[in-house]
């Protein structure tokens, strides 16, 4: 019996394309671009970067966990096509992309950008003022990429226009051979102190977040021909991405749509929430499952379902991660669409996806969930794990396929993904109650 193949996310993207060319993958505003477009479009980035001689430069066997052997770009912006298309282009070319927050202040910036050793930006004009304040404390930033954004601000000095850059680059990608060893890079927000580069296998990260299994069944793709098979049996649909892609929630749900052979749908405004604005968006996208961040972004959305004239017939799903939305907001939201699904769903930058619950009229909880094969809870001390029923809470923790570490960081990462009873596990630190019967309460 041969062995499951590895995945790379570069490879995964060009295999769904290969299968729906035509489908719809990017809707935005007044525009939309196939799979094949976008896959065309990335391809062009990548050859792009490649020959400004960025990629992999050492592989991943020789090198400890919180080491990385690639070049490192940003992409600091709204969500667009162009995020997307970087962060893919990133992929092919074997440079490691990351989430740059466009909340950050100068210091911020220049912390996050320094701490990423980032070789390259891809950035929305609009930004390019305070990118300028920093970037001559960056010693190893050389390429700059600007997105057109519309605001008028001018290249900076050595930039280069991001279609021009695609248009320098070849659409036929760069003659590299992406691995399921390359990194996909996530940085935490800083809640739990300075932000923390989080580096992942790209095939570990695609099984535990980005569309290699199934949420709830928690079922794996053991082969680029089963997912082929699986996007050439799916419906499509679309899906809408309100969060931001800076977050690793939005990147998850829109690569994971994409494996069910989605529309990625944005609403015409990026650089914050109009409730107008997203329910027309899909009643005219007709749009099947919203993304959603607890009830900072789903409350003024039903407040304006209950007092506008909307037709969300379309909505099968609304999916939650993130932060917590409560019990109350679920009901009217399935007051409005009687037959939704909610899917709370729990993971982090440092375990992936760990657990579920859905929500239905009748039938709604908030705080309980249904845990993969993967996850555990760990006693507070760290010296087992707890068992079913046990009054005292512990440690919500994942095992498997984790990450494998903090860029430049070994003390953090050994903190955070400690070797228990001869097993590794990631250990961000949420609290968590093993109850009876299994599910798992935050």
């Amino acid at each position: 019996m041969s062995e499951p193949d590895q995945f790379n996310l570069g490879v995964v993207n060009d295999a769904i394309a290969g299968v729906i060319p035509d489908r719809e993958m990017v809707a935005w505003r007044d525009q939309t671009w196939t799979y094949a477009e976008i896959g065309e479009r990335s391809k062009r980035f990548a050859s792009f970067l490649h020959a400004q001689g960025l990629g992999c430069h050492t592989e991943r066997g020789d090198l400890a966990g919180h080491e990385v052997g690639q070049d490192l770009l940003g992409i600091y912006g709204y969500n667009s096509n162009q995020w997307l298309e970087a962060m893919l282009g990133s992929f092919k070319a074997r440079v490691a992309p990351f989430n740059v927050n466009y909340r950050y202040v100068r210091d911020e910036l220049r912390y996050l950008l320094s701490d990423a050793g980032a070789t390259a930006m891809v950035y929305q004009g609009m930004f390019a003022p305070l990118l300028a304040e920093v970037r001559d404390e960056l010693s190893e930033l050389r390429l700059l990429i600007q997105i057109d954004d519309g605001s008028g601000n001018a290249l900076l000095d050595g930039a280069i226009d991001f279609e021009d850059a695609l248009a320098q680059g070849s659409p036929d990608g760069p003659p590299v051979v992406p691995s399921p060893d390359d990194l996909y890079v996530l940085y935490t927000g800083g809640t739990t102190g300075m932000p923390k580069g989080v580096l992942w296998r790209q095939h570990d990260i695609f099984m535990s977040a980005m569309g290699g299994r199934t949420v709830g069944t928690w079922d794996e793709l053991g082969s680029y021909d089963e997912l082929r098979a699986k996007v050439a049996a799916s419906g499509g649909g679309a899906i809408m991405i309100l969060p931001p892609l800076m977050h690793g929630a939005a990147q998850w749900g829109a690569f994971a749509a994409s494996t069910g052979g989605m529309t990625l749908v944005f609403p015409g405004r990026v650089e914050g929430m109009d409730p107008v604005d997203v329910l027309r968006t899909i009643e005219r996208r007709q749009v099947s499952v919203l993304m959603a961040v607890g009830d900072a972004v789903a409350r003024p959305l039903v407040d304006e379902l209950e007092g506008g004239d909307y037709d969300i017939s379309s909505l099968f799903a609304l999916a939650n991660g993130g932060a917590a939305l409560t019990a109350a907001i679920k009901e009217r939201f399935i007051e409005q669409q009687p037959g939704l699904l909610i899917i709370d769903g729990v993971g982090s930058s440092e375990t992936g996806a760990q657990m579920s619950h859905i929500s239905t009229k009748g039938a709604v909880d908030t705080g309980t969930f249904s845990p993969n094969a993967q996850t555990a809870v760990v006693k507070a001390d760290l010296s087992g794990l707890e068992t079913e029923g046990h009054a005292d809470p512990g440690w919500l923790a994942q095992r498997g396929l984790v990450p494998l570490g903090y860029k430049g960081d070994a003390d953090k990462t050994a903190r955070t993904f400690p070797v228990i009873d001869g097993t590794r596990y990631a250990i961000p630190g949420d609290r968590a109650e093993l109850l009876t019967g299994g599910d798992i309460k935050l």
